[in-house]
């Protein structure tokens, strides 16, 4: 099956007309059906039952134009992605990391990675929740982690970024959002949530404040999930600076604890490339200089 016919295909699927489906895409409706009737003949069995009043998806057919419309999209994806490639760049380094860390400084690292290197793009890859499976398949070039999680990984080379502090995230016009650090006893008779797949020392903060002092508690799936809660008016919860987009939509206030969660990027041994080496080393600089994210 060619593009050609996955695009003939999809576009039926939506018109069920053929008439209708052919003019839409610029060609003839026997080309069309032609072309149709390849693909299920190739497949070996019928997308559409078609009748003098058009055309209906099988219940095959349905299933498989689901299945069919996302392989589309990830190759008009990969088309466009080669094409700005081809005119622009000769290298790709190619980045995995939470999408909210990136949104605050990954901008700043591009912009100023491209002055120096105007032929090598970087392409991020944003992951929910972390991408180190996708970093130890070869798919990324560098790695956002946690310390914590790479410590038995093998072929890595660590670059230490920095120590991320514990913050309490609440409503902009929260009372709590007014003070300069917030202590154990400030969160009595509120709810904090926690799970969303908090790494350890995140963890065991919750766990002395749930042992302490009177709160109510609920588990929330992840951190979007918790954003929207406390925007709900439903609770506050902790969570590491590195999850800041610092866009003001709500208050992060230093929360007064020991623990704090290392951060690091990670690159594979065997690759010596230049352009890893320095998109890496910028990285570490534009932290280093971002008190936000430092001890």
């Amino acid at each position: 099956m060619n593009l050609k016919q996955i695009d003939y295909i999809l576009e039926l699927s939506q018109t069920l007309n053929f008439n209708r489906a052919a003019e839409n895409l610029f060609t003839s409706q026997p080309t069309l059906t032609y072309q149709v009737k390849s693909a299920e003949e190739e497949i070996g069995f019928r997308l559409f039952d078609r009748s003098g009043k058009g055309a209906s998806l099988t219940p095959a057919g349905a299933q498989f134009c689901i299945t069919l419309r996302n392989i589309r999209d990830e190759l008009k994806k990969a088309f466009e992605q080669g094409q700005n490639f081809s005119t622009r760049y000769n290298e790709d380094v190619s980045i995995s990391l939470p999408y909210r860390s990136a949104v605050y400084f990954l901008p700043k690292a591009i912009k100023e990675f491209s002055k120096t290197n105007p032929s090598v793009s970087i392409t991020p890859q944003f992951a929910q929740t972390g991408g180190t499976e996708q970093f130890l398949r070869g798919e990324a070039d560098i790695l956002f982690a946690l310390a914590e999680d790479m410590k038995r990984v093998p072929d890595v080379k660590v670059h230490p970024l920095f120590k991320s502090c514990i913050y309490l995230i609440t409503q902009i016009e929260d009372p709590l959002a007014k003070k300069e650090l917030i202590t154990m006893n400030d969160l009595q008779g509120r709810t904090l949530m926690v799970g969303g797949g908090s790494p350890p020392a995140l963890r065991t903060v919750q766990q002395r404040i749930l042992n302490t002092i009177p709160i109510r508690y609920f588990n929330s799936h992840d951190h979007d999930t918790t954003l929207t809660n406390i925007a709900s008016d439903k609770g506050v919860c902790l969570a590491p600076g590195f999850l800041n987009d610092h866009n003001n939509e709500f208050a992060w206030t230093p929360f007064d604890c020991e623990e704090t969660i290392e951060c690091i990027l990670c690159t594979h041994n065997n690759d010596h490339r230049e352009s890893v080496r320095d998109f890496t080393n910028m990285l570490q600089n534009i932290y280093s200089d971002d008190s936000d994210f430092m001890v």
